[in-house]
């Protein structure tokens, strides 16, 4: 299907670019978003008498994005959830998850607006884009954690599996010292803990 962009379209074109795109793509995505228009007749004479129109309301909008870009780029937004030993999330983290711990820090993002490539599955830092504007696009790092303490060592830097890892490996040793059975027999003192059987 042949379209034609009202506003910029990553991987795809700019303004007033006339376009071939599959017809699911245009029909579910480009025309329902209002992205962009079916080229016909009507419609190239209609971009043409709206594009002055159009340019002005995206270089509004643009702006709006890139001060709202100034106080978001860089920053670290904190989500608390539970998971195992070895980090591993129980589930995973989501876009919605991600505007609402934004939201909660004071910035009003869609979740569509951001973008996650590859599933956040287990605890850390991760650093995600933020689509503000077709244009204007920033990186903002989401802190995984399952305490607010935990985030915090996070954000220091410190690897704090590494820490569980060797507490577990302590244990396993402390454990090792001990025979099976090495408990006290009978016969023996007991302790001060340990009443004496009647």
């Amino acid at each position: 299907m042949q379209v034609i962009l009202l506003e910029r379209v990553e991987k795809l074109g700019q303004m007033g670019d006339e376009v071939r795109v599959k017809d699911g793509f245009a029909r579910n995505f480009l025309l329902p978003k209002k992205k962009a228009l079916r080229a016909t007749k009507a419609n190239r004479e209609y971009f043409v008498t709206q594009k002055s129109q159009l340019e002005a309301r995206n270089l509004e909008r643009k702006k709006e994005a890139e001060a709202i870009a100034k106080k978001l780029d860089g920053k670290s937004f904190t989500l608390i959830r539970q998971a195992g030993d070895r980090g591993q999330l129980y589930g995973s983290v989501t876009p919605r998850d991600v505007a609402d711990a934004m939201e909660k820090g004071g910035f009003s993002i869609d979740r569509h607006q951001v973008n996650i490539s590859l599933a956040i599955k287990a605890i850390g830092l991760f650093t995600l884009p933020v689509v503000l504007h077709p244009e204007v696009k920033v990186n903002i790092t989401i802190n995984v954690a399952r305490s607010e303490d935990e985030a915090e060592r996070q954000a220091r830097g410190e690897n704090v599996l590494a820490e569980r890892n060797e507490q577990e490996e302590a244990a396993i040793a402390a454990e090792e010292l001990f025979e099976e059975g090495a408990g006290p027999k009978e016969g023996d003192e007991p302790t001060e803990e340990e009443p004496a059987e009647a």
